[in-house]
């Protein structure tokens, strides 16, 4: 291609026991990055494979001829979260596009696609399929969506890339936060989903027992910490329990002025009621206390604009 992009672009790609895919998938990454790009980095997160993907990783980036190609092979199993954010932390590139797994179901020309989204604005642009989504990543996006207080919806993604300006901004915010996607819905800055026609299907069979339990227990905590099902879930139970308290109690008042209960129920029932209804108001302060600490650790937010407009000169 006789006009590449002079844009220094960096690629993150996720790898964890993927020897059977990781070479074909890294090729067509650096193919596609040295037909397109004067200059650009692929940095190969290595988490903890036990596999050959190691060496796959190693054998692919001899075909590199113009791109640089670094793995970071991580110490033990962070899980994809972590391990991104030791790729992005790295990289240097003007735009960084984040891979978080080896399954290359989409195009080449869907890449450029949102690149050039990017370039028109957009600071975070993502690349979903297609297709039906599995009903459990529909069931969490679906509920996640409900009960966020971000403006964006999730879907699942592919990769994504994201400008400079974002790794900028997330990198003032709270890095302690697990959930990249909520991180950089948070940010503020303009964002856009395109959908291609996957060319081949995605087996989700390809994610080992430690990955699969780490995505399922990401998306619970993700829940927990980033929408109010938790602090709406516990709420109710209370309040529900309280009435229940206040119903006994009510129910044993009756009993004892209308009929003849046995000696010492009624103290006994009403000392339970009495009690259990202090215990759930008690257990109600402390979970909004609970939610204020989710809110002020994990949902910390400092003021974020989505563009600046000079009106006059």
């Amino acid at each position: 291609m006789d006009n590449k992009e002079t844009n220094y672009v960096s690629c993150v790609i996720y790898v964890h026991n993927a020897a059977d895919r990781v070479e074909d998938f890294l090729s067509f990454i650096i193919r596609v990055m040295e037909e397109n790009f004067l200059h650009s980095e692929i940095i190969c997160v290595n988490d903890a494979s036990e596999d050959d993907s190691l060496s796959a990783m190693k054998k692919a980036a001899e075909k590199a001829v113009l791109t640089s190609v670094s793995v970071v092979n991580m110490s033990w199993f962070h899980g994809l979260e972590l391990a991104m954010n030791a790729g992005t932390d790295l990289a240097i590139g003007d735009f960084v596009f984040e891979f978080d797994s080896t399954c290359a179901d989409f195009p080449p020309e869907t890449i450029m696609e949102v690149y050039r989204r990017s370039l028109e604005g957009y600071d975070i642009v993502s690349a979903s399929p297609d297709v039906k989504e599995k009903f459990s990543s529909h069931l969490f996006y679906r509920i996640f969506d409900r009960y966020s207080t971000l403006s964006t919806r999730m879907t699942t993604e592919r990769f994504r890339v994201l400008s400079r300006r974002v790794i900028n901004r997330i990198s003032s915010m709270n890095k302690s936060v697990l959930y990249r996607k909520a991180l950089y819905a948070a940010s503020g800055l303009k964002t856009d989903n395109l959908r291609y026609r996957p060319v081949r299907s995605a087996a989700s069979s390809t994610m080992d027992a430690n990955e699969k339990n780490y995505r399922s227990g990401l998306a619970v905590d993700s829940l927990i910490l980033f929408t109010n099902v938790g602090y709406r879930f516990s709420m109710t139970m209370t309040l529900v329990m309280m009435l229940i308290s206040v119903f006994v109690l009510a129910y044993t008042l009756i009993t004892y002025f209308t009929s003849h209960p046995v000696e010492g129920w009624t103290t006994t029932i009403l000392f339970l009621s009495v009690s259990f209804f202090g215990l759930f108001a008690i257990l109600t302060i402390i979970i909004k206390y609970l939610q204020l600490l989710i809110d002020m650790i994990f949902k910390r937010r400092r003021y974020s604009f989505e563009s600046i407009e000079k009106l006059t000169k």
